[in-house]
């Protein structure tokens, strides 16, 4: 080895005052990295390859869109749509198609894709179950329980389009909601107050906030998921590092260290999840649910446009809800960014990057309510855990995953095959991307003293309040009523977003309490998150994988034209990382693990333009 990991030392108390003990820095080069993947050895993937990667990311997607929705729809009165569910899909994709090529071109630059999440999810629940006739009953000793009142004594259940054009409404306003925050910057500028211990237990929280939708949709056939489970744990680690000669992904300016590539890794979703489906299929457990079967064939071609089934409804309740669907998804959304950083071995995003970046995910999110969508569009924690499975990530992959969204979004029947893949599929996807995050949201803890007491409040209190709340809010509803509906909602709906809980308590912990800035991880005055990271990698690295967030050159020469007010969402002129002259071009996100030490030559840059 040749250095060890700098962990900050805690003060010594003399007094009243404390004096700051430097870490013990080793004399030569920072701690060196793993060995170079092949993705950082060979640069961007060949095209045969992204789009294999791309079709990944589409699988993970369709586990997200179909859980969403389906638990959705379950939670409506009885009843049907007037339209293919199909179309339901069709157009959230078509949404997040849409979503993604715009916020990898010209937002955060991160490869991330838009998704629907369970912050959309859970205000929209919480929304039609207020509406609805509710009846009371109590479970043994257990306080009261609200339930939908199904029996034949309630009368006045409204159509699924009409609460579907509610949520709807609430997506717009979320969208607007996340629009504006990011064009006035709040993101950007909260985002330099989160340390470690702000970031490290939203993405754990994050992690587990699905448990009980993967539980619930393994519960379909456990066989099933445990295959699946098992054939990714084998394909992405016990067979990552088995290589196969590249044809016929091999490009001609292949070096030699890329004689070979981990096949079984880079299609550690594909190959389990075919080969699931495949002996499902004979079984006859490949079947679409009740909820998301069409009453009428799907149209082959479809173009979605805004007040196609009714335009989206503006109440007092949907505006309650978008609130919280904008302030919770804005916060999973920086997390996500924080962490597809962290996973690229990228410099912390900065703040012109973020606040593009929501204000991108805000314009995703209102077209996607303007098509009656009733998700928006977040930044997807798991389609970031696939990433971090392939150990390969790339711009040119997110933006083949946003054309094949839209393609998908203009073909319902296409669309509609989605809804044929098993539950126990979904749920075990779900479960091995989501297992990442958490486990990135644990590793993360080291970067700031986890010995100090401080800190162990600040983590502990965070995490299980964030998931406690949540938990005793579904259990007794009933106690949370103040009597007016649209504050019940925003109430109810954000007490019920752990991300979010976790996001806020850690913030208002970590900057009220007293402590260093080693303490907390931020360094030696670094005002960024992952500081203390940041301050382990080599100058050159820094400079260089900064240039990631720059946006291109042909939007870059736009920015004088800004209006003065925006100024911060353009780079700064002079990049202080960047002392040795003036911005490149900004290069291709290439690999997880880059090397320090170029152990090949350095890997073409490929503009938007050549993708």
């Amino acid at each position: 080895m040749s250095g060890s990991p700098c962990h900050p030392t805690r003060p010594q108390p003399v007094g009243s005052q404390h004096i700051l003990t430097p870490p013990q820095l080793p004399p030569h080069a920072p701690q060196s990295p793993s060995p170079p993947t092949w993705s950082s050895s060979c640069g961007p993937p060949a095209w045969g390859l992204s789009c294999l990667l791309a079709l990944q990311h589409i699988l993970v997607l369709a586990s997200l869109l179909c859980t969403s929705h389906l638990l959705l729809l379950r939670s409506l009165p009885p009843g049907g749509l007037s339209y293919p569910p199909a179309q339901l899909l069709a157009s959230s994709l078509f949404s997040c198609g849409v979503s993604t090529s715009l916020q990898t071109w010209m937002g955060s630059r991160l490869p991330l894709v838009q998704a629907p999440s369970l912050e959309f999810l859970i205000p929209a629940l919480v929304l039609t179950s207020q509406k609805l006739p509710m009846t009371m009953w109590t479970p043994g000793n257990s306080s009261l329980v609200l339930q939908l009142c199904r029996g034949p004594g309630c009368h006045g259940l409204e159509l699924w389009n009409t609460s579907l054009r509610e949520v709807s409404g609430a997506v717009v306003v979320s969208g607007l909601l996340q629009g504006t925050l990011g064009l006035l910057g709040a993101p950007g500028c909260l985002f330099l107050h989160c340390g470690p211990l702000v970031l490290a237990p939203s993405l754990v929280v994050a992690g587990l906030s699905t448990h009980r939708e993967v539980a619930l949709f393994c519960s379909a056939h456990w066989g099933l998921a445990l295959l699946l489970i098992l054939l990714m744990v084998v394909c992405s680690q016990h067979l990552g590092s088995y290589q196969l000669p590249p044809w016929p992904w091999r490009r001609a300016s292949a070096s030699p260290n890329c004689a070979q590539i981990p096949v079984f890794r880079l299609v550690s979703v594909l190959i389990p999840v075919a080969c699931v489906w495949s002996v499902s299929a004979p079984l006859g457990l490949s079947t679409t649910p009740l909820e998301l079967l069409p009453p009428t064939e799907a149209p082959w071609f479809w173009m979605p446009h805004p007040g196609e089934w009714d335009w989206p409804l503006l109440t007092p309740r949907a505006l309650a809800a978008g609130i919280s669907m904008g302030l919770a998804a804005s916060a999973s959304s920086l997390g996500c960014y924080a962490l597809c950083g962290r996973l690229l071995n990228l410099p912390s995003p900065p703040p012109h990057a973020c606040s593009r970046g929501l204000s991108l995910e805000g314009l995703g999110s209102v077209l996607a309510g303007m098509l009656g969508s009733p998700m928006g569009m977040a930044s997807s924690f798991p389609n970031v855990g696939t990433v971090s499975l392939f150990q390969a990530g790339s711009r040119r992959v997110a933006h083949l995953v946003g054309v094949l969204c839209v393609g998908l979004g203009l073909s319902p029947r296409l669309a509609q095959l989605l809804t044929t893949i098993p539950l126990p599929v979904l749920g075990g996807v779900l479960g091995v991307t989501q297992a990442v995050v958490l486990s990135t949201g644990f590793s993360s803890f080291h970067l700031a003293d986890i010995d100090s007491g401080r800190n162990v409040f600040i983590v502990g209190f965070s995490i299980f309040m964030a998931l406690l709340l949540p938990r005793w809010l579904w259990e007794a509803p009933v106690l949370l009523r103040t009597g007016w509906s649209p504050l019940d909602v925003l109430l109810h709906s954000l007490l019920a977003e752990p991300i979010f809980l976790a996001g806020v308590l850690g913030f208002l912990l970590e900057n009220t309490i007293p402590g260093t800035q080693l303490e907390r991880g931020l360094g030696q005055g670094l005002q960024s998150p992952f500081a203390a990271q940041d301050a382990q990698v080599p100058k050159k690295y820094r400079e260089k994988a900064a240039q990631e967030y720059w946006l291109p050159f042909s939007i870059q020469n736009l920015c004088p034209c800004i209006p003065r007010p925006l100024y911060f969402l353009c780079p700064p002129p002079e990049d202080p990382d960047n002392e040795e002259g003036e911005p490149s071009e900004p290069g291709e996100t290439t690999d997880l693990l880059p090397g320090f030490g170029d152990p090949c030559p350095e890997p073409s840059r490929e503009g938007l333009g050549s993708q």
